[in-house]
C-alpha cells in the first residue's frame, strides 16, 4: 500500500512537466512554430473568455441566490433519504448537491466540511473524493455551450447528472471502504 502512494506521489509531481514537454516535443517533431500556436491559442481563450463573460456571471448569481435562499438546505433535507440508502453522512449532501452547479461553490463547501471535521476525517476524505470525481456540470452547459452558441443541449444535462451521480456513489463506496 506504501509503495502505490509513492508511486502516485511521483506520478503526480511528474504529470503536468511530462505533459508540457510531450507537447513540445510532439510539436518540434512535426515542424510546427510551438510558440507561434500557443501564442495564438492564448488569443482564442482570451476571446472566449470575453464571450463567457455574461454567462458566467448570470451562473454565478444564481448560484449565490440558491444559497443564500435556503433553497440548498431544503434540497439537502429532501434528498437525504435517498442518500442514507448508500450510507452517504448527511453532512455531504450540500458538497453532492453544490458540486454539479459550481466549482467554487462545492470548494466552499467542502472547506468548511473540513474546518468542522478534518483533513483526515471520513467526511472529509469523501468530500474531496467527490470534488475529484464529478464535475460542474451546469456550469460547463451554461458556460461553455454558451460560449459556442450550442442552443440544444440535448441530452449533455442528463448524461452530465448521470455521471455525476455514478462519481458521488462511487466516492462514497470506495471511501467507505478505504477508510
Amino acid at each position: 500500500m506504501e509503495l502505490f502512494r509513492l508511486i502516485i506521489d511521483w506520478l503526480s509531481i511528474l504529470a503536468i512537466p511530462m505533459i508540457i514537454f510531450l507537447f513540445i516535443g510532439y510539436g518540434a517533431y512535426k515542424k510546427l512554430p510551438v510558440y507561434e500556436k500557443f501564442v495564438e491559442g492564448a488569443k482564442e481563450g482570451f476571446e472566449v473568455g470575453v464571450k463567457i463573460i455574461p454567462y458566467l456571471v448570470a451562473m454565478l448569481m444564481a448560484i449565490a441566490m440558491f444559497r443564500a435562499s435556503g433553497a440548498l438546505d431544503m434540497l439537502t433535507y429532501l434528498v437525504s433519504p435517498l442518500t442514507n440508502l448508500i450510507g452517504m453522512k448527511p453532512e455531504l449532501l450540500p458538497m453532492a448537491l453544490m458540486r454539479p452547479l459550481s466549482g467554487s461553490g462545492s470548494l466552499g463547501v467542502m472547506t468548511d466540511l473540513m474546518k468542522t471535521h478534518g483533513v483526515d476525517s471520513l467526511i472529509g476524505f469523501t468530500a474531496s473524493t467527490m470534488f475529484g470525481s464529478t464535475e460542474t456540470t451546469f456550469y460547463v452547459l451554461a458556460v461553455y455551450f454558451g460560449a459556442v452558441g450550442v442552443r440544444n443541449t440535448r441530452y449533455a444535462a442528463p448524461a452530465g447528472l448521470l455521471a455525476d451521480a455514478a462519481g458521488l456513489i462511487t466516492a462514497v463506496l470506495i471511501c467507505q471502504l478505504w477508510y
